[in-house]
């Protein structure tokens, strides 16, 4: 999946922009909740060798939030890392040249659900 087609979805799916926030990472992209402002979603660039890959070059990385029952077989699934930058216990890190767009969409679905704002 390219990162356009991701903000498209991103657009289509939760009425939410990408949030470019480091002056550093230009192309380092946060997606949020509207109403609680929670992420569920970063969209990261990193060199393959910061993520454990043999690449030197960088990845397309996007960071979603996932069960963490679910983590183990996530992480054995080919194109799932343990997160970069993120709470690994939580978060995985997707590879978006590697994954169908399906699967991505799916946890990225299940992201958006777990952290949304929660009602009593």
């Amino acid at each position: 999946m390219k990162p356009q087609t991701l903000f498209i979805e991103m657009e289509t799916r939760y009425g939410v922009a990408p949030e470019f926030l480091w002056r550093a990472h230009p192309d380092y992209a946060v997606f949020r909740h509207a109403d609680n402002r929670k992420w569920f979603a970063v969209l990261l660039n990193p060199p393959g060798a910061n993520v454990g890959l043999p690449q030197v070059e960088a990845v397309q990385l996007l960071n979603v939030k996932a069960q963490p029952e679910n983590l183990l077989i996530l992480r054995g699934m080919d194109g799932v890392l343990p997160a970069w930058h993120m709470n690994k216990a939580h978060w995985v890190s997707l590879q978006l040249a590697v994954l169908p767009d399906a699967v991505i969409l799916d946890l990225l679905d299940d992201s958006f659900l777990l952290t949304r704002k929660r009602f009593s």
